[in-house]
């Protein structure tokens, strides 16, 4: 499909080193949507869900050694906005005619569910972490936090909180929004992370490594932020190797309205979003490591909460190392001239009964060549163990046995969005899942012989999903 795109509309494309024709092509994916994920039944204990009750001390010293050899980074997503965090604040602040006592009070009464949450937020306003700071903000004007609240000005409150009035909260990244009250000081998401950090990436030299995606414009005030508390944070002389990076531009996705027409926002300008995670396995690749922890921003708990935390986060690097030895042991021994059918049967089981790699149909009709090539395919790639938790009704990805094209089966973390939910059966087996992933996981990215994976031969193009979000409120 051909787009008319002017001069400005060019030059923007252009300059995230992106083509107009892949431009096209992203809308016409919005148009098609992408192909629905075929579930074959969810994952649950003993059937793709391991419990890692037994073997935890052996788990638990992998993991040190690991740490130790200086293996283990940290890696979080941080270019997030708080913008959707304050979705709800920021259409009241829109909507000016609605912030009178009465007007919410009655609302709410008639089942209005923004009101009844917008009240519940001014009510409990005093509790947040961010309320010492939004209370010095206002006393910079000659106003109150106790006085705003009592006399229900409302629109003061969201200027103060979400504007470059005061705190500007709706223009920062989700990782400097003040998270926790501790007895002395608070936290941000991204203290939080160094305070885990140092628990389970350190090294024999007490060095924890930590790298944060961090959306470009706000690098600078991410950086000054943590070199202000690094120091706070070591642990027993614990320091830190903090190092970013930036979402690449060629990864945006163009935004459009719900008729899929290009969205234009100031000065009639295209308007381009970030893309999902997925997107920075650019930044993985580049980072090159070895042990791999991936967990999301604003994914973080107070300390009371965290020694749990903490355990299973080095049960799961732990499960990841013997899976690795295993995995690697497995293909030299199928790399050797002398492989004979033995072998490769110890191979499949080993694929079947430890990763849950369901072969081909017709896998037992194939010559012993191509048996082996088959198992070292499926063997020598990234591997990646992701904690799931009971499911409670909280929203999230899920684990899966998915069904693929060419026959093979394998465990996946898929979305709601890639579910064909009017496809009763679909709708049912994602319905009767146990268990949800809380974006909590840990990566091996080196094959057998040390060399780091490239990560982006193991992209698939036809998966993903379309989601919606908010511009300027």
């Amino acid at each position: 499909m051909q787009y008319e795109w002017n001069d400005q509309d060019l030059k923007e494309i252009r300059a995230r080193n992106i083509t107009p024709e892949k431009v096209a092509s992203y809308i016409e994916q919005f148009q098609q949507g992408f192909p629905a994920i075929q579930l074959d039944r969810p994952c649950t204990v003993g059937d793709g869900i391991t419990t890692l009750l037994n073997g935890q001390d052996r788990l638990v010293s992998l993991h040190a050694a690991a740490a130790a050899a200086g293996r283990i980074t940290k890696f979080v997503p941080a270019s997030g906005a708080a913008s959707r965090m304050f979705t709800l604040l920021l259409s009241f602040s829109e909507s000016p005619q609605l912030l009178t006592k009465q007007t919410l009070t009655n609302r709410a009464k008639g089942g209005d569910l923004a009101c009844q949450a917008f009240l519940e937020f001014m009510t409990e306003c005093r509790h947040f972490a961010f309320s010492t700071d939004l209370q010095i903000a206002l006393q910079k004007d000659g106003y109150s936090l106790d006085s705003a609240l009592s006399q229900d000005k409302y629109d003061v409150l969201l200027a103060y909180l979400l504007t470059p009035t005061g705190l500007d909260y709706a223009n920062q990244p989700k990782g400097l929004i003040k998270f926790h009250v501790y007895t002395d000081h608070t936290r941000t998401p991204f203290e939080e992370h160094l305070v885990e950090a140092a628990e389970y990436t350190q090294d024999a030299s007490s060095v924890a490594h930590v790298h944060f995606t961090v959306a470009a414009q706000h690098q600078q005030a991410i950086q000054a932020a943590l070199a202000l508390v690094q120091e706070r944070y070591g642990q027993k002389g614990c320091k830190f190797d903090l190092s970013y990076s930036v979402q690449k531009p060629s990864t945006d996705t163009i935004a459009v309205d719900p008729h899929n027409i290009p969205l234009r926002g100031n000065g009639a300008r295209l308007v381009f979003r970030p893309s999902g995670h997925g997107a920075l396995l650019e930044n993985l690749n580049d980072l090159k490591g070895d042990i791999i922890f991936i967990k999301n921003i604003d994914n973080v708990l107070p300390d009371r909460l965290k020694a749990d935390t903490y355990r299973y986060k080095k049960l799961l690097c732990g499960y990841l190392l013997q899976l690795q030895q295993e995995i690697f042991s497995s293909i030299e021994r199928l790399e050797s001239s002398s492989s004979t059918e033995q072998v490769i049967q110890e191979g499949l089981s080993f694929t079947q009964d430890k990763l849950s790699l369901i072969p081909p149909t017709d896998f037992d009709a194939l010559s012993v060549h191509k048996k082996r090539a088959f198992l070292i395919d499926r063997l020598n790639r990234p591997l990646r163990v992701c904690g799931v938790v009971r499911n409670t009704g909280e929203p999230g990805g899920g684990p899966f046995w998915v069904q693929h094209p060419d026959g093979t089966t394998s465990l996946q973390i898929i979305e709601s969005s890639q579910v064909d939910m009017a496809e009763v059966s679909q709708l049912r087996i994602w319905e009767s899942a146990t268990h949800f992933n809380p974006v909590d996981l840990v990566g091996g990215v080196r094959d057998y012989r040390g060399r780091p994976f490239d990560l982006l031969r193991f992209i698939n193009p036809n998966t993903g999903f379309i989601s919606e979000k908010s511009k300027d409120g």
